[in-house]
């Protein structure tokens, strides 16, 4: 990873559906949590989820994350599905 990028993880049922556990994505200034939910969820098919009717939850570099958190050069950013509990 060069430290002009964020690392971007998917965990449990979105690491399936997207195919991918990990891409790095050029960091902008200024850039959120919800940004890089919109960068994902622009390519469109299984990434359009991101933003879709079920909520994910995030992570920047192991701490729980809002929509409203900054990412900076070097981050990891990491999107899970919701925990649910039975």
């Amino acid at each position: 990873m060069t430290d002009q990028n964020l690392t971007v993880r998917f965990f449990a049922r979105l690491r399936e559906e997207l195919d991918t556990e990990s891409l790095e994505l050029p960091a902008t200034p200024g850039q959120t949590v919800e940004g890089v939910l919109s960068e994902l969820a622009a390519r469109g098919g299984p990434w359009a989820q991101l933003q879709g009717d079920q909520p994910v939850m995030a992570a920047v570099n192991q701490a729980m994350a809002k929509p409203s958190t900054p990412v900076t050069p070097g981050d990891e950013v990491a999107f899970f599905p919701p925990v649910t509990g039975g």
